[in-house]
């Protein structure tokens, strides 16, 4: 089996030798994908839902949610992608075994449902069926659903180097 750890250290390396300070090594991922989580993650998710719940009320309100849900949702997917990418690497530069942590099982669960679920939107709903856009809504709750306590396991992991 490779050993992503010894795989992936000369680029935690090459991290290291920059010389950022080591509240920015440790906190840094924390501190963004917070804001990719809570800010940007939690406003896509109420746009989403927004749409889906003003449909039959407030077409205007409904129309406006659901643009800047569209708009909002590949950022934060961009967001989340390039977060796995720095925590995996974060790990790594704190000599932490990769796979013997949870927060990384939560991190690629929630990628794995997101991929998922642009897939979905991507195909239009699979000619705009209502369960595809149901399965959407709530796939895309239990992401950010996850990622919450993925934040929580986060914190704790970080708390414990």
């Amino acid at each position: 089996m490779v050993d992503v750890n010894a795989v992936l250290e000369p680029i935690a390396s090459w991290f290291h030798f920059l010389g950022l300070p080591h509240v920015i090594v440790h906190w840094g991922h924390p501190v963004m994908m917070a804001i990719a989580i809570f800010v940007l993650g939690s406003f896509v998710g109420v746009a989403g839902w927004r749409g889906k719940l003003l449909e039959n009320q407030d077409k205007d309100a409904a129309v406006k949610s659901r643009i800047a849900h569209r708009q909002l949702a590949p950022w934060l997917f961009v967001s989340l992608a390039g977060g796995y990418i720095g925590g995996v690497l974060a790990i790594v530069m704190h000599h932490q075994p990769i796979f013997k942590s949870p927060h990384f099982y939560t991190g690629s669960l929630v990628l794995l449902l997101l991929v998922i679920n642009v897939i979905i939107a991507l195909s239009g709903f699979f000619g705009n069926k209502k369960v595809l856009r149901a399965t959407h809504a709530y796939l895309g709750t239990v992401a950010l659903l996850i990622l919450f306590y993925h934040a929580a396991l986060g914190l704790k992991l970080g708390l414990s180097f």
